[in-house]
C-alpha cells in the first residue's frame, strides 16, 4: 500500500480509503434510504481484516448510512482489529437522523448531538476527520462552521472535511473560517469519476490551490466499470444494481457507456480489469489523495488494493479522458437563484 499526507495536514493516509457504506443494512424507517444490499456486521469482518492485511488505515462512514448500523459495524471492527492510534475514522454529519424537525441539517444544534452519538455508535473518544455531508441551505454557515470549531477545540474532533457543494460554497466556508480564525475543511469528499468529471472545473482547481485534499466519492461509478450495469432494458448482474436508483439517475446517459466500453478497450491492452483501470486513473488525478472505495465482494477490493501500484502512460489517461461530454450537475443540490441573493 502507498500513502500520503492528506492534503496540508501532517496525518497520513493509506491511498486508497475503505467506504463503509457497504456494511449496515436491516429493516430501515420509511423516512430513510432502503440498503438491503448491505452486508451485516458478521458479513463485514473479513471486509475490514484483509483492508487492513493490505495497509489501509483509512476508513469512511457516515450517520445515516443504515441509520448508524454502519458506524456501529466499523467501530467494531476496527476496535477488535485495529489499534485506534493506527487508523484514521472518518464519518459524516448532516443527513437526516429522526422524523423530528432538528434531527438532520447543519444547526449548532443538531451537528453536536449528532457527534455524540457517532461516536457512542463508533466506540472511540475522537473522530478523525469529521465531514458535513452536504450544503445546508436552511442554516447559517457561520453557525456551522462554529460548532465544527468548538468540536475541534474540545478534542472529539481531529480534523474537519466536507461533501458535495459548489465551490463557491466551499469558497466561501474556507474564507469565514479564516476571517473569524476557526479550524478550516482540510479535505473535500466530491463526486468524481471518469463518467463524471465536472469537479475538474472549479472545485478540484480550488482545492488544489487551497491545499485540501480529493478523497472522491463513488469514483468507480457505483460499480459502472464492473460492468453490472446495462442500458436500459438490460439485466442488472447485483443486488445493488438492481436497486440503485442513484446509479441509474447519474450513471445511464448513452455516452456514459462509451466511456465504460473505452476503460474496458484500455484495461484488456493492460491486462487489467476496468475497474482497476479506472481506480488507477482516479489515483493519479491532480489533487487525488484517496479515492473513496466501497465493495461487498472481497475479490473486487483486492483488485482495487493492486491498482494502487499501476503506472499509467500519458497516452493510456489521455484515451481514457477523450470521449468524456460535459453533464449536468450530479450528486449535490444546486442553489435556487433566490438563495443566492
Amino acid at each position: 500500500m502507498q500513502f500520503a499526507k492528506l492534503g496540508n495536514t501532517g496525518m497520513t493516509v493509506s491511498r486508497l480509503c475503505l467506504g463503509c457504506m457497504s456494511y449496515g443494512g436491516g429493516p430501515q424507517p420509511d423516512w430513510a434510504m432502503p440498503r438491503d444490499w448491505a452486508l451485516g456486521q458478521d458479513e463485514a469482518r473479513e471486509h475490514f481484516v484483509v483492508s487492513l492485511e493490505a495497509g489501509i488505515n483509512f476508513f469512511d462512514t457516515a450517520d445515516v448510512y443504515s441509520i448508524g448500523l454502519s458506524e456501529e459495524i466499523t467501530g467494531h471492527w476496527l476496535g477488535e482489529l485495529a489499534s485506534r492510534d493506527d487508523v484514521v475514522v472518518a464519518t459524516k454529519v448532516w443527513g437526516k437522523m429522526g422524523p423530528g424537525p432538528n434531527r438532520g441539517g447543519l444547526s449548532r444544534k443538531h451537528i453536536i448531538e449528532a457527534c455524540e452519538n457517532s461516536l457512542r455508535r463508533l466506540k472511540m473518544d475522537y473522530i478523525d476527520l469529521y465531514q458535513i455531508h452536504r450544503w445546508d441551505f436552511s442554516t447559517p454557515i457561520e453557525e456551522t462552521l462554529e460548532a465544527l470549531d468548538s468540536l475541534m477545540r474540545s478534542g472529539k474532533v481531529r480534523y474537519l472535511g466536507a461533501s458535495s457543494m459548489a465551490a463557491w460554497q466551499f469558497s466561501k466556508a474556507l474564507y469565514l473560517a479564516k476571517e473569524h480564525g476557526w479550524h478550516r475543511f482540510v479535505t473535500m469528499q466530491n463526486h468524481y469519476n471518469l463518467i463524471y468529471r465536472e469537479e475538474e472545473r472549479e472545485m478540484n482547481p480550488l482545492c488544489i490551490d487551497q491545499g485540501v485534499a480529493l478523497i472522491p466519492w463513488s469514483p468507480l461509478a457505483r460499480g459502472f466499470f464492473a460492468g453490472n450495469r446495462q442500458p436500459e432494458g438490460g439485466t442488472a448482474l447485483t443486488k445493488r444494481a438492481e436497486t440503485d436508483a442513484f446509479a441509474h439517475n447519474n450513471y445511464f446517459r448513452e455516452n456514459d457507456f462509451v466511456v465504460a466500453a473505452t476503460v474496458e478497450k484500455v484495461a484488456e491492452q493492460r491486462g487489467v480489469t476496468p475497474t482497476q483501470m479506472a481506480c488507477a486513473w482516479i489515483l493519479q488525478a491532480p489533487g487525488v489523495t484517496a479515492p473513496i472505495i466501497g465493495a461487498t465482494q472481497i475479490h473486487h477490493l483486492e483488485e482495487l488494493f493492486a491498482a494502487v501500484d499501476m503506472e499509467l502512460s500519458d497516452e493510456e489517461v489521455a484515451t481514457l479522458e477523450a470521449p468524456y461530454q460535459p453533464h449536468p450537475i450530479l450528486g449535490h443540490e444546486q442553489p435556487h437563484p433566490a438563495k443566492m441573493v
